[in-house]
């Protein structure tokens, strides 16, 4: 049995990682792959982002993370305006995002994959080592100590010595997830975690959002599984060719006619 507490210092009870969108607009010569999108993510929330293929999502995740800076419009975090931030700048305003397809550093192992999160350790200097050993080792012996809870939450201990690229695209996405908490984000993007996921897997991940969340932890997700979306989500926004056409939650988002017709008619962007 695996440990489903939160990790201690995962979030805090105060609502945090409020994130919002307005006016964003992100174009690729005459393609506006977002165009004029508003909405907000509520702090403590489970926000989902769903749309067609093409309808703008991962571009305005991108956007989002510093990745790929919009055009026009702003996005804040908190009242903080990150969309001029460079992405360590917007990881270091706590947060973090999660890909669809998982980047893990493949030849390291999961333990030291979540490792080499923390910022600014003691030992990425060299001369640390000799003139402050102590505060290096114990840097370290509390790194340890709280990505082994982490990987632990992540369901991940029986693996945290193997290749990250060895394990299973599920288990790679969970160790993206346990990364993204090693940072004590305020907000959490995740991009597809049901993708390519065997169900006891996806359970898993479903499992440790919901705990994470409860413990006040902001997420914005984008998703296919319209079930997982539909049950997971407290609001849902709905993007086709590069714009919001519906928001709301499941019960509203499923009667709209709108979203229906972008799914079904093949918008394209």
């Amino acid at each position: 049995m695996h440990n489903t507490t939160p990790p201690t210092g995962a979030a805090t009870a105060q609502a945090r990682g409020a994130l919002q969108i307005k006016d964003a607009v992100k174009s690729f010569g005459a393609n506006r792959a977002v165009d004029g999108v508003s909405f907000v993510a509520e702090a403590s929330k489970i926000t989902g982002l769903i749309g067609p293929n093409g309808a703008g999502k991962t571009t305005l995740f991108n956007a989002i993370a510093g990745e790929g800076p919009i055009d026009s419009g702003s996005i804040t975090l908190d009242g903080t305006r990150i969309d001029e931030l460079k992405p360590h700048r917007v990881f270091s305003n706590g947060l973090a995002r999660t890909f669809q397809i998982p980047r893990p550093f493949g030849k390291m192992s999961v333990l030291e994959n979540v490792m080499l999160v923390p910022e600014r350790q003691a030992g990425e200097k060299f001369w640390n080592s000799w003139l402050r050993p102590g505060l290096v080792a114990r840097q370290e012996r509390e790194n340890l100590e709280k990505a082994r809870s982490i990987i632990e939450f992540c369901g991940l201990t029986p693996v945290e010595r193997q290749l990250a690229g060895a394990i299973s695209g599920g288990q790679q996405k969970l160790v993206e997830l346990a990364r993204a908490l090693m940072a004590d984000p305020k907000i959490i993007l995740l991009d597809e975690p049901g993708a390519g996921v065997n169900p006891a897997l996806l359970d898993t991940i479903v499992d440790r959002i919901v705990a994470l969340n409860k413990q006040g932890i902001t997420f914005l997700i984008i998703e296919h599984n319209m079930d997982l979306v539909m049950s997971l989500c407290d609001r849902i926004v709905v993007m086709a060719t590069g714009q919001v056409i519906a928001e709301g939650d499941a019960a509203t988002i499923i009667a709209d006619t709108r979203v229906v017709d972008a799914y079904l008619g093949g918008a394209h962007a």
